[in-house]
């Protein structure tokens, strides 16, 4: 009876390794991908993934010549990758010990302090029309937008946004990128809002929060620094004036594991 329970085992074990590890490499790989993805690195992988594919059809295929081409490029392409990537495999690797590597967002636990801290930085811009331009990342990477500015990588609190954009400051122009409860960047360049029935009174700050809600999925908050108004951007529409209730409530709305996507009131004019 023992025999034929080891037996059953080491049969099925050997049908389920192989599934095991293709599940972790894919997992590995695909998370990989997303970590670098919208970055220099992340072209480079596609374009290694591209080589790997065509040097196994070469193999398939007894395509010689090109196998042997193939595997002198990928000895000197090692190289060249350590070389000219060196920032970025750095920055990939420091992160690997960080607990976000592989996550996708806040906690929900997580989302009622981030929204405090939020809420009262823009407050207190909002009394004293200190302009700010934030963007809180969600599904789409904002990577490109990160590297256009002055990488942080620092931990939120009120008190060093209020930093940032006080005038004067050297990273009060631009916009800055949240990831997660970090603040990842600042002086970051964003795109200019498309729209051509957008309010002539919208300054440059606000089409450039609309700007890049229209190409992400981002959510983007803006104090104005005329009207000290506060204002929240995305999917390319912008509500402007809000209280800090009404700021609370529609960043507890989008901000929510099970509505991640939920469009705050209707669009200014």
């Amino acid at each position: 009876m023992t025999e034929r329970i080891a037996n059953f085992f080491v049969v099925y074990w050997s049908v389920l390794k192989p599934v095991i590890e293709i599940s972790i490499l894919w997992f590995v790989i695909f998370r990989i991908m997303i970590f670098f993805e919208g970055t220099r690195a992340g072209q480079v992988w596609k374009g290694i993934f591209i080589l790997i594919v065509a040097f196994f059809l070469a193999q398939k295929l007894g395509l010689n010549t090109l196998d042997w081409i193939l595997t002198k490029l990928f000895a000197i392409s090692v190289i060249a990758i350590i070389v000219i990537f060196q920032p970025e495999l750095r920055f990939g690797l420091a992160r690997l010990g960080q607990p976000h590597l592989f996550a996708t967002g806040l906690k929900e636990e997580e989302v009622d302090e981030f929204i405090r801290q939020m809420s009262a930085a823009l407050m207190y811009m909002a009394q004293r029309k200190i302009g700010a331009l934030i963007a809180l990342e969600r599904e789409d990477k904002l990577k490109g937008y990160i590297h256009s500015g002055v990488l942080l990588e620092a931990k939120l609190s009120p008190e060093f946004l209020e930093t940032i954009f006080t005038p004067l400051s050297p990273l009060h122009d631009g916009g800055v990128i949240i990831q997660g409860n970090q603040v990842a960047a600042a002086a970051c360049l964003f795109p200019l809002a498309q729209n051509p029935y957008l309010s002539h009174s919208l300054g440059t700050r606000h089409r450039a929060a609309i700007g890049l809600t229209e190409e992400t999925d981002a959510i983007v908050l803006i104090v104005s620094e005329e009207t000290g108004l506060v204002s929240l951007a995305v999917s390319g529409r912008l509500t402007q004036g809000l209280t800090r209730e009404e700021l609370t409530q529609n960043l507890q709305e989008l901000l929510s594991v099970a509505r991640p996507k939920t469009q705050p009131g209707p669009a200014a004019n």
